[in-house]
Protein backbone atom coordinates (compact mmCIF):
# COMPACT_ATOMS: atom_id res chain seq x y z
CA UNK A 1 0.00 0.00 0.00
CA UNK A 2 1.89 2.78 -1.01
CA UNK A 3 1.98 5.77 1.91
CA UNK A 4 0.01 3.87 4.06
CA UNK A 5 0.79 0.95 6.92
CA UNK A 6 -1.57 -1.40 8.30
CA UNK A 7 -4.91 -3.03 7.48
CA UNK A 8 -7.78 -2.39 10.00
CA UNK A 9 -11.36 -3.62 9.38
CA UNK A 10 -13.69 -1.87 11.77
CA UNK A 11 -17.07 -3.73 12.74
CA UNK A 12 -19.12 -0.79 14.14
CA UNK A 13 -22.18 1.13 13.82
CA UNK A 14 -22.83 4.19 11.68
CA UNK A 15 -22.52 8.37 13.80
CA UNK A 16 -25.08 10.46 11.09
CA UNK A 17 -23.13 13.58 13.13
CA UNK A 18 -20.00 12.17 12.45
CA UNK A 19 -17.93 12.33 15.95
CA UNK A 20 -17.82 8.88 16.48
CA UNK A 21 -18.85 4.83 15.08
CA UNK A 22 -17.22 4.08 12.22
CA UNK A 23 -16.94 7.86 10.88
CA UNK A 24 -14.63 8.45 13.84
CA UNK A 25 -12.86 5.25 13.24
CA UNK A 26 -12.11 5.86 9.44
CA UNK A 27 -10.91 9.24 10.17
CA UNK A 28 -8.54 7.86 13.19
CA UNK A 29 -7.23 5.47 10.38
CA UNK A 30 -6.57 7.66 7.78
CA UNK A 31 -4.47 10.12 9.92
CA UNK A 32 -2.20 7.69 11.30
CA UNK A 33 -1.43 6.29 8.16
CA UNK A 34 -3.46 2.88 7.78
CA UNK A 35 -6.05 1.64 5.72
CA UNK A 36 -9.77 0.90 7.36
CA UNK A 37 -12.18 -1.45 5.61
CA UNK A 38 -15.89 -1.51 7.37
CA UNK A 39 -18.63 -3.52 8.09
CA UNK A 40 -21.16 -1.48 9.23
CA UNK A 41 -23.87 -2.97 12.34
CA UNK A 42 -25.72 -0.41 12.73
CA UNK A 43 -27.29 3.24 11.52
CA UNK A 44 -27.60 5.91 14.13
CA UNK A 45 -29.82 9.13 13.80
CA UNK A 46 -27.08 11.21 15.78
CA UNK A 47 -26.17 14.07 16.87
CA UNK A 48 -23.85 16.15 19.60
CA UNK A 49 -26.77 16.08 21.93
CA UNK A 50 -27.90 12.38 21.88
CA UNK A 51 -28.36 9.88 19.68
CA UNK A 52 -32.56 9.82 18.41
CA UNK A 53 -32.75 6.60 16.75
CA UNK A 54 -31.08 3.29 16.13
CA UNK A 55 -31.71 0.94 12.91
CA UNK A 56 -29.72 -2.27 13.06
CA UNK A 57 -28.55 -4.01 10.07
CA UNK A 58 -29.43 -7.59 10.21
CA UNK A 59 -26.63 -9.93 11.02
CA UNK A 60 -25.97 -11.98 8.29
CA UNK A 61 -25.52 -8.73 6.32
CA UNK A 62 -22.88 -7.55 9.02
CA UNK A 63 -21.42 -10.93 8.29
CA UNK A 64 -20.81 -10.46 4.51
CA UNK A 65 -19.53 -7.23 4.71
CA UNK A 66 -17.00 -9.20 6.85
CA UNK A 67 -16.89 -12.22 4.93
CA UNK A 68 -15.85 -9.88 1.17
CA UNK A 69 -13.29 -7.56 2.59
CA UNK A 70 -11.15 -10.58 4.16
CA UNK A 71 -11.47 -12.41 1.23
CA UNK A 72 -9.89 -10.12 -1.16
CA UNK A 73 -8.51 -6.88 1.36
CA UNK A 74 -7.76 -8.89 4.42
CA UNK A 75 -6.48 -7.31 7.62
CA UNK A 76 -3.82 -7.23 10.16
CA UNK A 77 -5.87 -6.39 12.94
CA UNK A 78 -9.90 -6.29 13.55
CA UNK A 79 -11.42 -3.70 15.73
CA UNK A 80 -15.13 -3.80 16.95
CA UNK A 81 -17.05 -1.27 18.57
CA UNK A 82 -21.16 -0.89 18.96
CA UNK A 83 -22.51 -4.23 18.08
CA UNK A 84 -25.87 -3.20 18.97
CA UNK A 85 -27.09 -6.93 19.87
CA UNK A 86 -26.79 -10.44 20.26
CA UNK A 87 -27.46 -11.97 16.96
CA UNK A 88 -25.08 -9.24 15.29
CA UNK A 89 -21.97 -10.70 18.01
CA UNK A 90 -22.69 -14.00 17.13
CA UNK A 91 -22.50 -13.17 13.39
CA UNK A 92 -19.27 -11.20 13.76
CA UNK A 93 -17.75 -13.92 15.92
CA UNK A 94 -18.64 -16.70 13.68
CA UNK A 95 -16.98 -15.06 10.88
CA UNK A 96 -13.65 -14.19 12.89
CA UNK A 97 -13.43 -17.89 13.86
CA UNK A 98 -14.50 -18.94 10.27
CA UNK A 99 -12.39 -16.38 7.83
CA UNK A 100 -10.43 -14.26 10.58
CA UNK A 101 -8.62 -16.73 12.39
CA UNK A 102 -5.03 -15.37 13.66
CA UNK A 103 -6.61 -12.17 13.32
CA UNK A 104 -5.84 -10.25 16.06
CA UNK A 105 -8.85 -8.32 17.41
CA UNK A 106 -9.53 -4.82 19.64
CA UNK A 107 -12.45 -4.83 21.54
CA UNK A 108 -14.46 -2.06 22.41
CA UNK A 109 -17.46 -2.66 24.25
CA UNK A 110 -19.76 0.14 23.26
CA UNK A 111 -22.41 -0.01 25.31
CA UNK A 112 -23.83 3.35 26.05
CA UNK A 113 -23.49 6.47 24.52
CA UNK A 114 -22.07 9.98 25.46
CA UNK A 115 -25.38 10.93 25.93
CA UNK A 116 -26.63 7.81 28.22
CA UNK A 117 -28.52 6.51 25.08
CA UNK A 118 -28.06 2.44 25.48
CA UNK A 119 -26.43 1.07 22.47
CA UNK A 120 -26.21 -2.50 23.17
CA UNK A 121 -29.04 -5.00 24.48
CA UNK A 122 -28.76 -5.74 28.03
CA UNK A 123 -29.46 -8.94 27.09
CA UNK A 124 -26.63 -9.14 24.61
CA UNK A 125 -23.60 -8.55 27.35
CA UNK A 126 -22.92 -12.37 27.86
CA UNK A 127 -22.73 -12.93 23.69
CA UNK A 128 -19.75 -10.12 24.46
CA UNK A 129 -18.01 -11.75 26.94
CA UNK A 130 -18.23 -15.55 25.68
CA UNK A 131 -17.54 -14.97 22.02
CA UNK A 132 -15.60 -11.51 21.42
CA UNK A 133 -13.83 -10.63 24.78
CA UNK A 134 -12.92 -14.04 25.63
CA UNK A 135 -10.37 -13.99 22.42
CA UNK A 136 -9.29 -10.46 22.60
CA UNK A 137 -5.93 -9.12 22.03
CA UNK A 138 -7.13 -6.17 23.85
CA UNK A 139 -10.71 -4.40 25.33
CA UNK A 140 -10.67 -0.79 26.24
CA UNK A 141 -13.56 -0.21 28.58
CA UNK A 142 -14.05 2.93 30.35
CA UNK A 143 -15.49 3.01 33.58
CA UNK A 144 -19.11 2.56 33.50
CA UNK A 145 -18.47 -0.29 30.62
CA UNK A 146 -15.96 -2.32 32.94
CA UNK A 147 -18.88 -2.12 35.77
CA UNK A 148 -21.59 -3.53 33.74
CA UNK A 149 -19.14 -6.22 32.11
CA UNK A 150 -18.09 -7.20 36.28
CA UNK A 151 -20.55 -5.83 38.04
CA UNK A 152 -18.16 -4.06 40.58
CA UNK A 153 -18.19 -0.73 41.31
CA UNK A 154 -15.06 1.53 40.62
CA UNK A 155 -14.59 4.95 42.39
CA UNK A 156 -10.71 5.09 42.54
CA UNK A 157 -7.53 3.79 41.07
CA UNK A 158 -7.35 1.12 43.31
CA UNK A 159 -10.59 -0.14 41.73
CA UNK A 160 -9.55 0.50 38.43
CA UNK A 161 -6.47 -2.03 38.81
CA UNK A 162 -9.15 -4.59 40.92
CA UNK A 163 -11.73 -4.29 38.02
CA UNK A 164 -8.61 -4.25 35.05
CA UNK A 165 -7.62 -7.11 37.44
CA UNK A 166 -11.37 -9.09 37.01
CA UNK A 167 -11.46 -8.19 33.02
CA UNK A 168 -8.54 -10.02 32.60
CA UNK A 169 -10.07 -13.33 34.16
CA UNK A 170 -12.39 -13.19 31.22
CA UNK A 171 -9.97 -14.04 28.32
CA UNK A 172 -8.50 -11.06 26.97
CA UNK A 173 -4.29 -11.07 26.54
CA UNK A 174 -4.44 -7.26 28.09
CA UNK A 175 -7.11 -4.67 29.41
CA UNK A 176 -6.83 -0.97 28.82
CA UNK A 177 -9.46 0.25 31.56
CA UNK A 178 -10.13 4.55 30.63
CA UNK A 179 -10.50 6.52 33.34
CA UNK A 180 -12.23 9.54 32.25
CA UNK A 181 -15.44 9.19 33.50
CA UNK A 182 -13.87 9.59 37.46
CA UNK A 183 -13.46 12.78 39.00
CA UNK A 184 -9.68 14.77 39.12
CA UNK A 185 -7.55 17.12 37.54
CA UNK A 186 -5.71 14.03 36.34
CA UNK A 187 -6.94 11.19 33.23
CA UNK A 188 -5.57 7.93 34.74
CA UNK A 189 -5.79 4.76 32.70
CA UNK A 190 -4.97 1.31 33.43
CA UNK A 191 -3.16 -1.49 30.43
CA UNK A 192 -3.67 -4.43 32.28
CA UNK A 193 -1.66 -7.66 31.20
CA UNK A 194 -0.27 -10.86 32.56
CA UNK A 195 2.83 -8.99 33.05
CA UNK A 196 1.45 -6.23 35.07
CA UNK A 197 0.07 -3.19 34.99
CA UNK A 198 1.30 0.35 33.94
CA UNK A 199 -0.88 3.64 34.60
CA UNK A 200 -0.80 6.35 32.00
CA UNK A 201 -1.82 9.70 33.58
CA UNK A 202 -2.62 13.11 32.13
CA UNK A 203 -3.84 16.35 32.72
CA UNK A 204 -7.75 16.60 32.36
CA UNK A 205 -8.53 18.80 29.98
CA UNK A 206 -11.74 21.00 30.85
CA UNK A 207 -14.04 20.81 27.87
CA UNK A 208 -16.96 19.50 26.39
CA UNK A 209 -16.08 18.85 23.32
CA UNK A 210 -15.35 14.84 23.70
CA UNK A 211 -17.73 12.74 21.52
CA UNK A 212 -15.78 9.79 20.35
CA UNK A 213 -12.84 9.73 22.31
CA UNK A 214 -13.60 6.21 23.13
CA UNK A 215 -14.15 4.91 19.41
CA UNK A 216 -10.90 7.07 18.06
CA UNK A 217 -8.75 5.56 21.46
CA UNK A 218 -9.70 2.24 20.36
CA UNK A 219 -9.43 2.82 16.52
CA UNK A 220 -5.57 4.54 16.93
CA UNK A 221 -4.23 1.64 18.83
CA UNK A 222 -5.56 -1.11 16.55
CA UNK A 223 -3.97 1.08 13.99
CA UNK A 224 -0.54 1.20 15.89
CA UNK A 225 -0.96 -2.37 16.47
CA UNK A 226 -1.61 -3.27 12.81
CA UNK A 227 2.00 -1.01 12.25
CA UNK A 228 4.06 -3.03 14.02
CA UNK A 229 3.94 -1.03 17.37
CA UNK A 230 3.98 -3.36 20.91
CA UNK A 231 1.42 -2.73 23.43
CA UNK A 232 2.47 0.19 25.05
CA UNK A 233 3.73 2.63 22.12
CA UNK A 234 0.57 1.71 20.60
CA UNK A 235 -1.29 2.82 23.52
CA UNK A 236 0.63 5.79 24.01
CA UNK A 237 0.65 7.25 20.42
CA UNK A 238 -3.42 6.47 20.46
CA UNK A 239 -3.30 8.94 23.40
CA UNK A 240 -1.77 11.41 22.51
CA UNK A 241 -3.59 11.31 19.12
CA UNK A 242 -7.17 11.52 21.10
CA UNK A 243 -5.78 14.40 23.56
CA UNK A 244 -4.19 17.00 20.47
CA UNK A 245 -7.30 15.89 19.06
CA UNK A 246 -9.57 17.43 21.84
CA UNK A 247 -7.03 20.16 22.23
CA UNK A 248 -8.29 21.39 18.18
CA UNK A 249 -11.48 20.45 18.25
CA UNK A 250 -13.71 22.65 15.88
CA UNK A 251 -16.60 22.87 18.33
CA UNK A 252 -19.62 21.89 16.98
CA UNK A 253 -22.82 20.94 17.94
CA UNK A 254 -24.34 22.00 20.97
CA UNK A 255 -23.94 19.25 23.20
CA UNK A 256 -20.48 16.50 23.43
CA UNK A 257 -18.66 18.05 20.55
CA UNK A 258 -16.55 15.76 17.98
CA UNK A 259 -12.99 15.63 17.74
CA UNK A 260 -10.49 17.17 15.31
CA UNK A 261 -9.38 13.70 13.81
CA UNK A 262 -7.50 15.64 10.80
CA UNK A 263 -4.77 17.13 13.05
CA UNK A 264 -1.80 15.00 11.74
CA UNK A 265 -2.52 15.36 8.43
CA UNK A 266 -0.03 17.14 6.83
CA UNK A 267 -1.27 20.01 4.25
CA UNK A 268 -0.15 20.10 0.70
CA UNK A 269 0.14 22.96 -1.31
CA UNK A 270 -0.44 23.14 -5.11
CA UNK A 271 2.53 21.31 -6.11
CA UNK A 272 1.75 18.27 -4.41
CA UNK A 273 5.08 19.23 -1.75
CA UNK A 274 4.43 18.49 1.62
CA UNK A 275 4.03 21.09 4.17
CA UNK A 276 4.28 21.22 7.84
CA UNK A 277 1.52 19.62 9.89
CA UNK A 278 -1.25 21.04 10.82
CA UNK A 279 -0.97 22.43 14.36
Amino acid sequence: MVGLRGRVLIVAGSDSGGGAGIQADIKTATALGAYAATAITALTAQDTTGVHGIHAVPAEFVARQMRVVLADIGADYIKTGMLHDAAIITAVADVIEREGAGIPLVVDPVIVAKGGAALLDPAASQALKARLILRADVITPNVPEAEFLTGMTIATLADMRDVAAMLLTLGPRAVLLKGGHLRGDKVRDVLATEDGMVVFRAPRIDTRDTHGTGCTLASAIAVGLAQGLGLRDAVRRARRYVRRAIRTAPGLGRGHGPLNHAHTVRRFDGRGQSCKPEP
